[in-house]
């Protein structure tokens, strides 16, 4: 690990100041970890399926789906860094490789996405902010985050999200056969990349996988997951108005990682204040703030758990704020 650069330093607000040292540390990205994370994650979906395919029995499955699961909103989380021209050094590899590799194949466009998340960014946790609709609700009752979790993992939010945004893309148009055009136009690459995964799966004698080790997980435990970072990162946080209180870090273990926050996605109060930050270096990120005090005042947790508790602490509010037609569209999965 290299050494890190000089002590953060205090603004008149007292927020997190770069030097020039730390800002060329954490702007410093770099092609062959990028292609390494890309790598990584497709890696861990060939063996997860393999897992199962070599001893099929209940808990392998669930094993394979969660595994899974966890590595494509990995995949989504590169596309996310994509977004910002973090993933690759390579301005062309970065988005070439971001919106091919990691965003289409899990139904999410790194060109809609990105402006939609950068105005994420300039306005966190404001009246403008577009992603506030899925923090302010919180907290909500147990038995309506109950109910969401039910629908995410019997797949039935991924269904009606996809029909939402089937229906969006082919647009109103008299024409019927106008409206099948623009939806292929929209779905062309999203089509294009689960073909090739059903190719190679068909190709390696195990056609059923695709449907079963790729589409279920996309469509079950990829939801879970997704809901819980996104209540995490920003759901009943202490202060919108503060930086390092309007976004939250959820500190956690290796395993807990692996299965929920893939590619250091816990940092994300460090990513919202170092935004050109590739996400292999946020944990150096957090080292930093930590090192110079800023601890007590940042939005920390000490697991998903915990957040949860303060997420469903609402013994009256029984609205059900989580039907697919109050979700993000198709640019903003991440």
């Amino acid at each position: 690990m290299a050494a890190l650069p000089n002590a953060i330093a205090m603004t008149a607000d007292t927020q997190p100041s770069l030097s020039p040292e730390q800002d060329a540390f954490l702007r410093e990205r770099s092609d062959w970890m990028g292609a390494y994370l890309v790598l990584h994650a497709w890696g861990v979906i060939a063996l997860a399926m393999a897992f199962f395919i070599a001893w099929p029995n209940p808990l392998s499955f669930i094993v394979a789906v969660v595994v899974i699961g966890g590595r494509q909103l990995g995949l989504a989380i590169l596309m996310h860094d994509a977004a910002h021209r973090a993933l690759f050094k390579n301005t062309r590899l970065n988005d070439t490789l971001g919106a091919f590799l990691c965003g289409w194949p899990v139904g999410a466009s790194l060109t809609l996405y990105r402006p939609y998340h950068l105005s994420h960014h300039r306005h966190t946790q404001q009246a403008e902010d577009p992603d506030l609709i899925l923090s302010a609700p919180f907290p909500i009752t147990r038995q309506s985050f109950w109910r969401k979790m039910r629908r995410d993992i019997l797949g039935i939010t991924g269904y009606q999200r996809r029909m939402e945004f089937f229906r969006s893309e082919m647009g109103n148009d008299p024409s019927r056969l106008q409206c099948w055009k623009n939806l292929l136009q929209a779905e062309k690459y999203f089509l294009l990349s689960n073909l090739v995964i059903l190719a190679i799966t068909t190709a390696a004698g195990v056609w059923w996988a695709y449907f079963a080790l790729w589409l279920l997980p996309l469509l079950t435990w990829y939801q879970v997951i997704s809901r819980v970072r996104n209540i995490a990162e920003h759901a009943v946080v202490g202060d919108n108005d503060d930086r390092l209180r309007n976004t939250r870090t959820t500190l956690t273990n290796w395993g807990m990682r692996m299965v929920l926050a893939p590619y250091w996605v816990n940092y994300h109060l460090e990513h919202h204040l170092f935004v050109f930050t590739p996400c292999w270096k946020l944990p150096a990120a957090h080292r930093m703030l930590i090192a110079q005090g800023f601890g007590p005042r940042m939005e920390l947790a000490p697991g998903y758990l915990a957040v949860l508790r303060k997420a469903v602490s609402n013994p009256n509010n029984d609205a059900d704020h989580g039907k697919p037609g109050n979700q993000r569209k198709r640019a903003a999965l991440i």
